[in-house]
């Protein structure tokens, strides 16, 4: 399955829930509120400055946004999605000069930091295989435009067999925790430990 055609269903699959359940988490396909901002948690390690930029990549509404601002009140926030649903309710919901949702990235702009969070969950009908490089491409763009780090979840291959669902990719944390090692930084935690059915991956470049 090509890139294009990937990016065309996720961007279908996500409009829909957008206009179906709008800016809460099960508008981004999460079960609740709760698990959503557990998974953010896991992020905040990624950095300790209250200054910075971050690209929220796959931003959806900018739920992000909302959680991370009371903490970074000096953060410069970029988010971005496929989805012009999802971008929409981001510039609604979100006025500030620090603040901009997009559907297209500049090129060669740079941010601070990068993270992904759901992004790489909801493969629908494409397979494993061209779902794997979808991911690795990503984490390759991730890499070239993040200068100080860059950080993302998925499923995990660990996760129980009878609760899995046929169009989720789970991935093998250790394949990936590997990668990012051996080619993007000397400096990464794998967090597999918060009671959800997935992981995390910070990698920190400086």
């Amino acid at each position: 399955m090509k890139e294009k055609d990937i990016k065309k269903a996720v961007e279908g699959y996500y409009t829909a829930k957008g206009k179906e359940h709008g800016p809460t988490s099960q508008g981004v396909d999460w079960n609740g509120e709760e698990s959503q901002n557990l998974r953010f948690e896991q992020f905040r390690d990624l950095w300790q400055e209250k200054e910075f930029s971050l690209l929220d990549f796959g931003s959806g509404y900018g739920a992000l946004l909302d959680y991370l601002k009371e903490d970074a009140p000096a953060m410069t926030y970029t988010g971005f999605d496929i989805s012009q649903e999802m971008i929409d309710r981001g510039n609604e919901l979100h006025s500030s000069s620090d603040h901009s949702f997009t559907t297209e990235l500049k090129p060669k702009q740079k941010w601070d930091y990068v993270l992904a969070s759901g992004l790489f969950n909801v493969r629908l009908d494409a397979c494993d295989d061209d779902w794997l490089d979808y991911i690795l491409e990503h984490i390759a763009l991730f890499d070239s435009i993040s200068q100080k780090g860059f950080a993302f979840n998925v499923l995990s291959s660990y996760s129980d067999l009878d609760k899995r669902k046929d169009y989720l990719y789970y991935a093998d944390p250790l394949l990936l925790f590997d990668l990012c090692k051996r080619k993007y930084s000397r400096n990464v935690r794998l967090i597999h430990d918060y009671n959800l059915y997935e992981f995390t991956l910070l990698v920190k470049k400086v």
